[in-house]
């Protein structure tokens, strides 16, 4: 493994660091909200959740705040990347380790919080909605970690107060303001394997006097890839434990299949290439393909060529500038500016003639290339064309880069005013951002281009092969011929490999583009309105005009089918929303026996969109301490969720999507015989539902459950969707006991149902209604293969239907021990417990819920994080421990890898009660160790070394692959992670 002088030098340091200081850590995710900065001129506070600006930071409702020490203390410096390790957020929709995702959300980080999608987290920066895509997801990583003072989450429903999205929680992104001086910070790390390095550099500046401020901040930063050959889980398909296992028979070395539908004269059905150094030409240099899932032979491991984490690069510039106008008028505005440059790599697109045939009929018997066609074909023997070949592109990785820029401007004047003894906040505000996206893909084949290169051919004069014929030849400029029999590596006539010409021909540049415009006016009003025997009535109002306006038009040839990159149509539209919310905070009783204090607090908000019409959110919250050191609080809350640009006016796009067909006798709900299962198959099936197989990429027998269909399905957009409806319901207490100077708890229960949910259905999921449990309904959503019995055409897209219903603890337990020799200690422990997590799909009255796995999605049901700290004078260090509870998932066979397989038994129930046979596996907890030491220089500098997953952990193989492309959680650390930071403040 490469080690460069870098990490040898990092390591001799920590390690110094380690055995000169006592490693306890600075709290990684502390509540310090009573260390935020008081603003304004009764030196009164916003806190998220509440729009009310008050002195009390112990709210009604569980905030998590990482301030900017938090930030500088870890190795993560990305605000994405941050947050990700927060324990009530939960996997990444969009993960570094999947690349083959696509469309306009590909290469964005999203934070999804409880599971429950991240469109359902709403972001805000500085209090103000974050621009989001048509898809309603808010890509964070536009946002310099540089410029951040620090980040508050609220785990609760706050639509009462913030509108739409705000369901799971609300992450509230607060920069910088009025920063005096300079500093500048450089940062690098890398893999222990040499890869993924992580080059960041940025500083900030500010100045100020009576009348203003102005604060800006700028940072770069460049992620290199890491290759998915370069990790032993990641190799290959199914990981190193089965390195012979899961490739694919549609690889880089070409051929032809035979079937009842695509005949070719004197070979039995099956798949054949051609014999390594025979003659191309020669019918008889063809064999039999070796089509056995458990060897590699003759077939490809598509994970060679495909990132595992993807590459990255970041440029911001972010500007806080405030003026004083009068003595009660102020004007405060921000700037931001990023440029986002991801890219993304996967294996070679597998070209089968026969997915495409209307565009690419085969080989045509004319083709010079064609041994069974009229050039070649052996005496006596009618000449035919080959309209089942395959050949993946091997030589033509697929690489697609992302570039967005976004916009962002926000204004607002701020005062205050005086009524009686009575003072008031006011301020009125105006937001707009833009995001402006351009993709650019090559590596998927021209369909039209295709045909022609594979269509009629001949041997000219000059001994070259070239397209048409030779009374109508067409023009090398027009046209290319292609060869798909020949395999990677064999360089000749209409070969891919060192065919420049070729490869430009067959393969184009596509560019889809895509712009999002978020435009806000906002008027609020906070105050004490009266005062009652417990405290001052307080109140905030506002209201609220905002627009959403989105587009996102892929390539002409992505959307008239012209190329393999998936035909897909453009998206388009807006909508605009007028709102008015009211919230009040009613002090009960203060300084009593058994009531230090006693608070409500009451919101709603009222919103009239112009797709759906209007709703009304209210929230009601209570806080109680018996006594000064013990606080009791809860909150019940409505929220909603609009139907996004997407949901209501998104193209229709093909997908090569992963599912299960119940149908199938091995991995499906029919490997019982007598299940209902199987006779609803035999519907569809006739007899062939005793031995039917599901057919995967190569229209052969899949070896896996969750295998990728041969040919692409449709999804789409529903523009009658109503918005998802939502009750969030926490209660919790906080104890800072005083005879324990330091000790702060807190444990707090939430459940969270939402309701109307608009669905995004899935083929499995489709199937798995029509089949395990019977809803006729659902059947008329796909057509089978009459022949083969696959499931060859099938349309989903969003729908109103069912509930989601999740429920939990999140504990939090902070310690800070200072000693008179030995410095301070800070010990934080935060875990999130999730004790259920239900949901169910359909509207179909009597059909019960069902539990959410703990497994595919990456849904873990405990997540934990101990932070432990020490500082003395100048020097310090931290210990961050990362823990993640174990999951399960399907088995990968029971019969054949029983090691593999600790719940072979298990049964899980369908939704007609009737046991389905569905053998499990569950691999253990994972646990991840995080090191940093720190030293502050004479000269004003702050060096910092440290590494991640300092004990190189890797978590267990999973072959459901959650949240990536590998087999493999995409949230998992993927090798010990070296990095050294210098700041230096001017």
């Amino acid at each position: 493994m490469k080690q460069r002088k870098l990490l040898l030098a990092v390591r001799h340091v920590l390690a110094l660091g380690i055995t000169s200081t006592m490693l306890a850590s600075a709290p990684g995710f502390a509540q310090e909200a009573k260390d935020a900065e008081n603003v304004g001129r009764l030196d009164t506070i916003v806190v998220t959740g509440s729009r009310i600006r008050q002195v009390e930071v112990e709210t009604e409702a569980p905030i998590l705040t990482i301030s900017r020490q938090d930030i500088e203390k870890q190795g993560f410096q990305s605000v994405g990347d941050i947050l990700q390790n927060v324990t009530a957020v939960g996997s990444p929709p969009i993960s570094r380790a999947s690349p083959l995702s696509a469309g306009e959300n590909a290469g964005g980080t999203f934070i999804d919080m409880r599971n429950l999608g991240a469109a359902r987290t709403l972001v805000l920066l500085n209090g103000k909605r974050l621009g989001i895509s048509t898809s309603g997801l808010a890509d964070i990583s536009t946002i310099p970690a540089v410029a951040v003072d620090r980040i508050e989450i609220l785990k609760d429903g706050a639509s009462s107060l913030y509108g739409s999205d705000a369901i799971s929680g609300v992450i509230n992104i607060i920069t910088r303001s009025n920063y005096e001086g300079a500093a500048a910070s450089v940062y690098y790390g890398q893999f222990d394997q040499g890869d993924g390095a992580v080059t960041k550099g940025d500083f900030v500046m500010g100045f100020g006097n009576d009348r203003g401020s102005l604060t800006v901040a700028a940072d770069w930063t460049k992620e290199e890839n890491v290759a998915a050959a370069d990790r032993s889980f990641s190799a290959f398909p199914r990981s190193s434990l089965h390195p012979d296992l899961g490739w694919t028979t549609v690889g880089q070395y070409g051929g032809f299949a035979v079937a009842n539908s695509t005949p070719v004269t004197g070979l039995s059905n099956g798949r054949y290439m051609l014999t390594a150094g025979a003659d191309p030409y020669n019918p008889a240099s063809y064999r039999r393909q070796n089509t056995d899932s458990s060897s590699p032979i003759d077939k490809s491991n598509t994970n060679m060529q495909t990132d595992l984490r993807t590459p990255l690069e970041n440029k911001s510039l972010y500007v806080d500038g405030t003026y004083k106008i009068t003595d009660n008028i102020n004007f405060r505005t921000n700037l931001l500016y990023s440029n986002r440059f991801a890219s993304r790599q996967v294996a070679g697109y597998p070209m089968q003639s026969a997915s495409f045939a209307q565009t690419s009929p085969g080989l045509s018997v004319n083709s010079y290339f064609n041994p069974f066609g009229s050039f070649h074909a052996a005496p006596g023997a009618t000449p035919q064309a080959l309209r089942a070949w395959f050949r993946r592109g091997w030589e033509v990785p697929r690489i697609s880069d992302s570039k967005l820029d976004t916009y962002r401007f926000s204004g607002a004047f701020e005062g205050s005013f005086e009524i009686g003894d009575r003072f008031f906040n006011w301020d009125a505000g105006y937001l707009k951002n833009t995001n402006e996206l351009v993709q650019s893909t090559f590596g998927n084949f021209n369909l039209a281009n295709v045909a022609l290169a594979t269509g009629p051919s001949f041997l000219n004069s000059q001994g070259s092969v070239q397209c048409g014929t030779a009374a109508s030849p067409i023009p090398f400029s027009n046209c290319v011929p292609f060869n798909p029999l020949l395999p990677f590596g064999t360089v000749g006539d209409g070969g891919l490999t060192n065919n420049t010409a070729l490869q430009n021909y067959l393969f184009q540049e596509e560019h889809a583009t895509g712009k999002t415009e978020t435009t806000v006016y906002t008027a609020n009003v906070t105050g004490n309105l009266f005062a009652l025997p417990a405290g001052d009535f307080a109140f905030a109002a506002g209201i609220e005009h905002r627009k959403e306006d989105g587009k996102f038009v892929p390539d002409t040839l992505a959307q008239t089918g012209g190329s393999t990159n998936l035909s897909a149509g453009p998206t388009g539209g807006n909508y605009s929303v007028d709102e008015a919310y009211l919230e009040l905070q009613i002090p009960i009783l203060a300084e009593k026996a058994f009531a230090h204090e006693l608070t409500v607090d009451v919101a709603s908000r009222y919103s009239d969109y112009d797709t759906f019409g209007d709703t009304t959110n209210s929230k009601i919250g209570l806080r109680w301490k018996p006594i000064e050191q013990l606080l009791f609080r809860g909150t019940w809350a409505e929220g909603f969720r609009a139907p996004t640009i997407a949901n209501l006016y998104g193209g229709g796009s093909q997908t090569f999507s992963f599912f299960t067909d119940p149908c199938d006798v091995v991995f499906g709900g029919s490997r019982d015989a007598g299940s209902p299962t199987r006779a609803n198959c035999r519907r569809d099936l006739g007899s062939a539902a005793d031995t039917f197989r599901q057919l995967g990429q190569g229209f052969i027998p899949v070896t896996t459950s969750n295998s990728q269909t041969p040919v692409p399905f449709t999804s789409g957009s529903n523009p009658f969707l109503q918005p998802e409806t939502a009750t969030s319901k926490t209660a919790g207490v906080v104890w800072s006991p005083d005879f324990v100077d330091g000790l702060n708890l807190s444990l707090d229960w939430w459940r969270i149902r939402v309701e109307n949910t608009i669905v995004a259905d899935s083929p499995g999921q489709i199937l798995s209604d029509c089949y395990n449990d019977g809803i006729a309904a659902r059947c008329l959503l796909f057509t089978r293969d009459p022949a083969l019995g696959y499931v060859a055409n099938l349309r989903f897209g969003s729908r109103n239907a069912g509930f989601r219903e999740t429920e939990g603890y999140d504990l939090d337990v902070s310690y800070r021990y200072e000693t008179e020799n030995w410095g301070t200690f800070r010990t934080q422990w935060n875990t999130t417990y999730t004790a259920r997590d239900e949901f169910l799909s359909t509207n179909d009255p009597g059909i019960p819920s069902q539990q959410v796995s703990f497994a595919g999605a990456g849904s873990f049901r405990i997540r934990s994080n101990l932070n432990l700290g020490w500082e003395r004078g100048d020097f310090g260090a931290s210990w961050n421990v990362r823990y993640y509870s174990a999951l399960k998932e399907s088995c990968l066979s029971a019969a054949t890898f029983p090691e593999e397989c600790s719940n072979p038994d298990y049964r899980s129930p369908n939704f007609s009660g009737v046991s389905i046979a569905s053998p499990q596996n569950v691999s253990g907890a994972t646990v991840f160790n995080d090191v940093q030491v720190r030293w502050k220089a004479p000269w004003k500098a702050t060096i910092s070394v440290g590494a991640n997953n300092i004990f190189e952990k890797y978590g267990p193989v999973f072959y459901s692959q959650p949240s990536a492309n590998v087999s493999y959680y995409g949230g998992f650390d993927i090798g010990r992670f070296w990095y050294a930071r210098y700041t230096q403040t001017f």
